[in-house]
């Protein structure tokens, strides 16, 4: 498949660049991959089309502020950071906060680069790895984490152009709870507590996991073939009890609704042969593209998403690209807005 094939033209005007508040009152668009039906609705009405016996699926993870703006400290020129991950830690976390950091930054960082965060928070770039560097802090543990706390800012998507505090105060789901990710799971921010409790009451089962998400997120596909990208590792977690109680309703017959394609790619990624869930944490690098068979997941909610992208390539697999491109050229037509603060869809 050629990766050209999955662009489409969306008119700059549409791309959101802050939240609607409140969250439950975007859009919602309902695809029927059967019938291939489509219906305008608010998000709010969501819970119309959720049934008592549904599953829905959650990512807890929680955006850290890992932007850090400092300045060289031979030049004093400015230099913006992202931290990614801690270097060299097998499962990740953001609990030990150790001295040493894959990060991205610019301008480009050269090996031996210092750089001064304030009077106490100092670095220097250690390492090269294609366009991720290896930054190493002058303090670790508790220190680094208050000093990081305090001085980080948001890393909001690179097509929010004039972030406003509504855009930095609502990049994060309102269930937020595992520290990680340096991008939000923005299917999730559509739900709002009031929503959430109507669902709960419904009777409708919900599941959390956590999918630590990365900037690799943004990435562009860079090859002319999909089958020959490589897409990035994100680390995630499934407990064993949530894997039972996910496998206990899918032998139910019990829909498994996926909030977001981070939850798809943790669920795909922990199904074995059989079909069955097996809790496990690790690095997933699993690439969903069309002709992928699904195990796990039966209907999903997500964004609208970027031309020629990993996330839009995974929709696609899930409801056939001549299906998702007609659903796309129609929320161009009724003006939704896109990508991570924009509208949704419900795929079932």
């Amino acid at each position: 498949m050629e990766v050209e094939e999955f662009d489409y033209f969306l008119p700059k005007e549409y791309i959101a660049q802050e939240p609607v508040i409140p969250r439950d009152h975007s859009r919602l668009m309902i695809l029927n991959r059967k019938t291939e039906e489509i219906i305008h609705k608010k998000f709010y009405e969501v819970i119309d089309y959720l049934k008592e016996n549904d599953v829905l699926v959650f990512n807890d993870t929680k955006v850290v502020p890992a932007r850090l703006l400092g300045k060289k400290v031979e030049t004093q020129g400015k230099v913006e950071i992202i931290l990614l991950r801690p270097e060299n830690q097998e499962f990740f976390d953001f609990i030990n906060w150790p001295k040493e950091w894959r990060i991205i930054g610019k301008p480009s960082l050269k090996i031996g680069t210092k750089i001064e965060f304030d009077k106490d928070l100092k670095g220097e770039i250690t390492a090269i790895y294609n366009y991720e560097r290896t930054l190493k802090f002058n303090l670790e543990g508790d220190l680094l984490k208050e000093k990081v706390l305090k001085l980080g800012l948001v890393p909001l998507p690179p097509y929010v152009k004039k972030p406003t505090e509504v855009s930095f105060k609502n990049y994060q789901s309102i269930f937020a709870k595992k520290e990680g990710a340096v991008a939000a799971p923005t299917a999730s921010f559509h739900f709002t507590e009031s929503l959430l409790k109507k669902i709960i009451k419904k009777g409708i089962q919900i599941e959390y996991l956590t999918l630590h998400i990365g900037l690799g997120t943004f990435l562009p596909v860079k090859a002319k073939k999909v089958e020959e990208y490589k897409i990035h590792q994100e680390f995630f977690e499934l407990e064993n009890e949530t894997a039972l109680k996910i496998n206990k309703a899918k032998k139910e017959g019990k829909r498994i609704i996926a909030v977001g394609t981070t939850a798809v790619r943790v669920l795909e990624t922990c199904a074995n042969k059989k079909g069955e869930l097996e809790g496990r944490k690790g690095w997933t690098d699993l690439f969903i593209y069309p002709g992928y068979q699904f195990k796990i997941v039966d209907a999903l909610i997500t964004n609208f998403h970027l031309p020629k992208s990993t996330l839009l390539m995974l929709v696609c697999a899930f409801a056939s690209k001549e299906l998702i491109f007609k659903a796309y050229q129609e929320a161009i037509k009724e003006k939704y807005r896109f990508f991570s603060f924009g509208d949704a869809m419900f795929i079932q």
